[in-house]
Order: structure tokens, then sequence, then C-alpha cells
């Protein structure tokens, strides 16, 4: 059996991984010099946004045994409007390293990969359809299977970011919704070790986005996290993408192509990461392949939550800056403080964005029609 993986990312090397444990050795086509050669960022997993699992990097090592080391556990986030401040506190989730950086997490994966890695790959997808009995498409984005008519883009965005030294604290990310500075958008601080961090923005390329000048905007979010966190950040590195593709794929398999990672559409509309539901791709693909599961059926529920994510970033879009700040003081109010702390907690077991988005929904469509009146 003759397999070829199409990208050395999280999915690509999470499904080498597991068809190595399965007596299959497979081929992998890496376009690039080397794993993770692209710039150095922090993400970030929040738990709620993953049910209906509960801890990420437990169930990876107990049950797929992918192991994982992060930055650290997250214990606080810190969301800013534009005129409030909440906290979500307790063992809510995970900071990790991306990128060109020995502890990023497609460093680790790849040091548990045993199969060649064929860097510099010039070969494209049709050479491994005619070479291969099955292709794992695992490149990133979802240029390939847009190209192929496969792939429902939602929305695309521009990422605009940096590594910013400071004091941090690493189990303490911060994110800021003020649509004064980001309209419809957001930045977040994501520290990856004490002394440095990253600040990103990111906002949709709407027709009234397009008129603003992203360097502007970062300045402002520069200065708006300068100002709450009461330092004045040294910028080390920057890096900016622009129109990325959000979507997802029609179908997770054709004929004997499966679809994983961003070609599959495991990034989340809502917050915009998706490392977890990328290495469960790589895993479920070589499960199909291996004949211990079914890709289709493995995958539906990633096609649920990216779809309730979907909701959730409408949601978010649609608020004014008074209703965030309503939301955002809301996290803290006596009532619901520490039941919003443990609904988000790796202890926890409700699926959250599942249970709210009729409600959002109803929110999206009324704000939709009052628009359009």
């Amino acid at each position: 059996m003759k397999v070829a993986i199409m990208g050395a990312g999280m999915s690509g090397l999470s499904c080498a991984i597991t068809l190595e444990r399965n007596g299959i050795t497979p081929v992998i086509f890496e376009n690039r010099s080397m794993v993770g050669d692209r710039f150095v960022n922090a993400e970030a997993m929040f738990c709620v946004l993953n049910r209906p699992f509960k801890d990420e990097i437990k169930y990876l090592s107990e049950n797929c045994h992918i192991d994982l080391k992060p930055v650290d556990v997250v214990e606080k986030l810190t969301i800013h409007s534009k005129n409030e401040t909440g906290n979500i506190e307790g063992k809510i989730g995970y900071t990790n390293i991306r990128g060109r950086h020995k502890n990023s997490y497609e460093s680790q994966l790849a040091r548990q990969v045993k199969s060649e890695i064929n860097y510099n790959s010039t070969y494209d997808y049709a050479y491994l359809c005619k070479n291969f009995d099955y292709v794992v498409l695992a490149t990133g984005d979802g240029q390939y299977s847009s190209a192929i008519g496969n792939y429902k883009c939602d929305l695309t965005v521009t990422i605009k970011g940096a590594t910013i030294e400071g004091n941090f604290i690493t189990k303490h990310p911060h994110v800021w919704f003020d649509y004064d500075v980001l309209p419809k958008g957001y930045a977040w601080i994501i520290p990856f070790s004490e002394k440095e961090a990253n600040l990103v923005i990111a906002y949709p390329d709407y027709p009234d986005n397009l008129k603003l000048d992203v360097d502007v905007m970062w300045q402002k979010a520069y200065d708006l996290a300068c100002k709450n966190l009461k330092q004045s950040f040294r910028i080390t590195d920057k890096f900016e993408i622009t129109r990325y593709m959000m979507g997802i794929c029609n179908k997770a398999k054709i004929d004997n192509t499966y679809f994983a990672g961003n070609c599959f559409g495991t990034i989340s509309p809502g917050l915009g990461f998706g490392q977890f539901a990328s290495i469960l791709t790589g895993v479920y693909a070589a499960y199909d392949i291996c004949n211990i599961g079914v890709y289709e059926e493995l995958t539906k529920p990633l096609f649920e939550n990216y779809n309730h994510s979907l909701v959730f970033r409408r949601f978010l879009e649609s608020l004014t800056n008074e209703q965030m700040d309503i939301h955002i003081k809301n996290l803290d109010s006596k009532i619901l403080d520490s039941l919003i702390d443990k609904i988000c907690s790796t202890d926890g077991g409700i699926d959250l964005l599942k249970i709210s988005t009729p409600l959002m929904r109803l929110w999206n469509n009324y704000k939709e029609h009052s628009h359009n009146k």
C-alpha cells in the first residue's frame, strides 16, 4: 500500500504518526525546506471550543499516542472591549508555539515521525494521484480543495502580527474586541515565554475594511495593548497574511484523496484557532486508510463544530461596541462569574457553542433583517 502525504504540517505529521503505529510507512512531501518553515507565532487551544472533548492534550496522548508539550496551561483569559474588561479563570486551555521554533507543535510532531520527509518537493497533486494508492492533502490552506471545487469559502481575513518583548505571564493571554479600532475583528496577545509574546490583529476582508490601512489598524491595536498592560513593547519580528480563506471542504474524502488540516477547513471561524481539529483530521484519515474507522463519519462532528463556530463569528460581528461591553462586563458578574469559569474549564462538559447556536442564529437573523429594512 502506497500512501502519499502532501504537507508536513500538523495534520500531515499526525497522519504519518498514526499510519506508522499501524504498520504503514507513508511518503511525506513538503514544498518548504524544513518543518515549520514559517514565522514564529503563538496560538491557543480553548477547551470550550472543542467539545465534547475536555482536555485536548490529554486526549491526544491517551487515545492517539501523540504527545505534545504546550507552552503553558491557560489559567486566566482577559477579554477587553471598548470600555470594559472581563476574565475567564481556571484551567481553560493551553498555549503553544507554531512555526520556526524548536518547540513548535510542528517540530514536536516531526520528532515523533520515523518516515522520511521529502523537503523542497515539486510534486503536485496530479502526480501523487497517479503514483500512490492514497493521497492525504494537508498543505496548510484551502487552495488545493478550492482548485478542484471541493471548498466553501465563508470569508477571507487579513492577519498582521509581531513578536513583542516585555513582561508576560504565560498562563495569561489577552484578547481585544473594539470595533472602532478593528471593525468586526479582534486582537490578541499570547505569551510564549515570560519575555516574548505575539501581538496579532485579525479582521475580515469586507468592503468597508478593505478601505482601511492595515498598518494604521495594527498601530492602534499595539497602542491599546501597551496602554492596557501598562508596558511599552519592543517589536522584534513581523508577519502579515492577506486574503486568507476561511471555509470548509464540501466532502472530507473524494475517491482515495483525504482532505486534512486546512485543506479540510479546521480553522475555527470564531476565534481563528484550529490546531486540535487539524491534528484530528490527520489521525482520522490514517484510521480510514488502516480500516479502523470511516473518515466521513469521524469528521462529521468537525463539520458541525465549524458551523457552530461560524454562527458565533457572525454573532460577534453583529454586536456594537456597547453591546460587547455588556457581554464582557457580565463575565465578572456575581451571578455568572463562577458558572462561566466552570463551563469553560477542562472539567466542564457543556458544549456551549452547540447550545447557544440557535439563540445566536436568531439574533443574527434579526440583525440582518433590521439592517436590510
